[in-house]
This record gives C-alpha cells, sequence and structure tokens, in this order.
C-alpha cells in the first residue's frame, strides 16, 4: 500500500506535517511518496524519519524544482 501526498507549493513545516499525518493511521511497512518543491524538504524529512523511526527509501527528482521522498513507516 502506497500513500501519495502532493506538497508541491507548500513551505516548512507544512510538508513534514501531511507527511506524519499520513503515516500515523497507516500499518507498520506501509509506504508514502511525497512530492514536494521545498528546498528544506531535503533535510526535513530525513530528519523526521529519524527521529520518529521511520525509513527514508529513496529520494529522486520528480520534476522541475520537486523532489520524491519515499518513505516506511516503522
Amino acid at each position: 500500500m502506497t500513500v501519495d501526498i502532493d506538497a508541491r507549493h507548500l513551505l516548512c513545516p507544512l510538508p513534514v506535517l501531511r507527511l506524519r499525518r499520513a503515516l500515523q493511521p497507516l500499518p507498520s511497512g506501509a509506504t508514502v511518496r511525497l512530492v514536494a518543491t521545498d528546498p528544506a524538504a531535503v533535510i526535513d524529512v530525513p530528519h523526521f524519519c529519524a527521529e520518529g523511526g521511520h525509513e527514508l527509501v529513496s529520494v529522486e527528482p520528480s520534476e522541475p524544482g520537486a523532489r520524491a521522498f519515499t518513505v516506511r513507516r516503522a
């Protein structure tokens, strides 16, 4: 199960807050794909994952100016 979040054009801390909200009801092992244009997301998302024990599976360019973060719930 993968949940997609479109956080393009949202600034810190909104992309991470949307990621946290999406992960909360999911079972362990579920994945969320967050697409964000906020440059701070490359720092915020890995930090959020480390603090919450979630796995940052991948970070990939998505479209011009955006990155896709795939996170697996702990």
